[in-house]
């Protein structure tokens, strides 16, 4: 089998050499990675303006093969995790069988994957009808990957002899240690599980302002959401797909439309 492995906390990121080291014990990895670090881009693209990606070589303990270890090679790409995805599966890599994206430091849980740098790249690999695995781990600071890499490497076997449809996979790991694990849930996506803080600051005769996403949304989560199997201690896998639309909204719409078409058009057809 052959990996693709992405990310959006860049090249140099400790989680997706984490990544690596268990998924190669599966089959051929590639990585094609930011740069630098690229999280809360979500799935933007990079399309007026070109992107350059070079080979990265790694480091010695990825360069050995045999004893079950399969070669790994990687590029650094001057864009977003969405352009290294597309770059990698249109023209540096070919025949990928598994897309993964991470382990990312933070969580992606809830409302929160519409921002995320990790689930908007591996959306690239997913409509292209690429399996996909998007992980994270709960924590930013002293993050410890030995969790996700214990879940990622059965996980990312499974998909060998897998013929099932397609999957995308959302999976995030509590801040814990490995004795605290409760258990995996397959879970749904919860709501809104953090906001934004806007500072101000004064350089010279101008204003700027400062962006974070740390403002805690204290409401109860569903209990079969992905937000609450990491408050109870538990990995979340969470299955997902490409749909906004609602289609239940539509006779609202209509509703709320009324007689502007036929206003609009001005006839009575």
């Amino acid at each position: 089998m052959k990996i693709l492995v992405i990310n959006d906390d860049g090249i140099t990121a400790p989680g997706i050499w984490a990544a690596v080291r268990a998924l190669r014990q599966v089959g051929e990895v590639v990585v094609a990675a930011p740069d630098r670090q690229q999280s809360g881009v979500g799935a933007s693209l990079t399309l007026h303006a070109p992107i350059k990606a070079s080979e990265w070589s790694v480091e010695s303990e990825f360069q050995s093969e045999g004893d079950g270890l399969y070669p790994v090679s990687a590029f650094s790409v001057e864009g977003t995790p969405g352009d290294a995805c597309i770059l990698a599966l249109e023209s540096l890599v070919k025949d990928v069988d598994l897309v993964v994206s991470g382990i990312n430091a933070g969580s992606n849980v809830g409302w929160d994957v519409m921002v995320s740098g990790t689930v908007g790249g591996a959306v690239q690999s997913f409509i292209r009808g690429i399996n996909t695995i998007a992980i994270s781990v709960a924590a930013v600071t002293n993050t410890k990957y030995d969790i996700a890499q214990k879940i990622l490497k059965p996980l990312a076997a499974r998909f060998v002899d897998y013929s099932g449809d397609t999957l995308f996979l959302n999976v995030n790991v509590p801040k814990i240690e490995m004795s605290q694990v409760a258990g995996t849930r397959v879970t749904r996506m919860g709501g809104r599980s953090w906001g934004e803080n806007v500072r101000a600051e004064n350089v010279g005769p101008e204003k700027r302002y400062w962006i974070s996403r740390n403002k805690s949304i204290n409401e109860t989560p569903p209990p079969d959401s992905d937000i609450a199997a990491l408050k109870n201690n538990c990995i979340s896998i969470m299955p997902m797909h490409i749909g906004l639309g609602n289609d239940s909204a539509m006779p609202d719409v209509e509703a709320l439309l009324g007689d502007i078409p036929r206003q609009m058009l001005d006839r009575h057809d």
